[in-house]
């Protein structure tokens, strides 16, 4: 049950088999359709561009698929207007779920998102009981193998990072979102590499989930959540076993 850990998630984008690929090429060309059109067509100039990019490039999403995106984006093509939202919700085990979602229809994102969420035991939570259970900050994985723990951390740190982590699977580093373009261009300028970088979510404290069956339960929903077209990220403070330490 932990397959909804970082290391895990990031594994599991980058190596999408061929079922999951035209649906995360898909979610990923809405982002960055919605990036183009909220800031501009230039990654150089548009910061939020310039993180969806980096999700594609590690999903190793087709450059043609990208270009008619970025021109959907900034008015070069036909597509629908799509509108980001997020649901706040708990899950079996009183799991907080943070559900993103962007969609060119509300009201019927809205009924998928509770139909699922009642057939995986959950529900939708009143406004602002899960959004405090979160914070925003930026979070950039690098791999172990991109670089030296002692550069990696010094170069962090030094560029304004909050927080470094070494795991096993390797580094995670936290920023303060206004700090995040600083300490990211920094860590890529010196030829490092990241598996993510992006202003998120995390979770204030997160909640042990030890009951196996409690723990499926609360993986399982999240998978139908990821699985719905609409839906760009759910975050969780949930831990599942094996979690600690990866």
């Amino acid at each position: 049950m932990a397959g909804h850990s970082k290391w895990a998630k990031v594994k599991h984008f980058k190596g999408a088999i061929d079922a999951k690929r035209g649906r995360i090429f898909s979610k990923l060309a809405r982002e960055v359709t919605i990036a183009a059109k909220q800031g501009s067509g230039d990654p150089g100039m548009n910061a939020r561009l310039r993180m969806v990019l980096l999700k594609c490039r590690n999903a190793n999403m087709p450059s043609d698929n990208i270009e008619r995106a970025i021109k959907r984006g900034t008015g070069g093509g036909e597509g629908a207007s799509f509108e980001e939202l997020t649901y706040e919700a708990f899950g079996p085990n009183g799991a907080a779920l943070l559900i993103e979602v962007s969609t060119d229809n509300r009201n019927r994102t809205a009924s998928e998102i509770r139909s699922l969420l009642t057939k995986g035991g959950g529900s939708i939570a009143t406004s602002g009981s899960v959004t405090r259970l979160f914070h925003r900050k930026g979070q950039i994985i690098i791999p172990r193998e991109a670089a030296g723990e002692d550069a990696v951390m010094e170069l962090a740190l030094e560029a304004g990072a909050e927080d470094f982590k070494a795991e096993p699977e390797g580094y995670e580093i936290i920023t303060d979102p206004a700090a995040f373009e600083q300490v990211h261009k920094q860590i890529e300028g010196k030829g490092i590499k990241c598996d993510a970088a992006q202003v998120t979510s995390l979770p204030v404290l997160t909640v042990p989930i030890s009951d196996p069956v409690g723990a499926s339960a609360v993986s399982k929903l999240i998978e139908a959540l990821e699985d719905h077209d609409d839906v760009k990220e759910v975050h969780t403070n949930a831990e599942f076993p094996g979690d600690a330490g990866e």
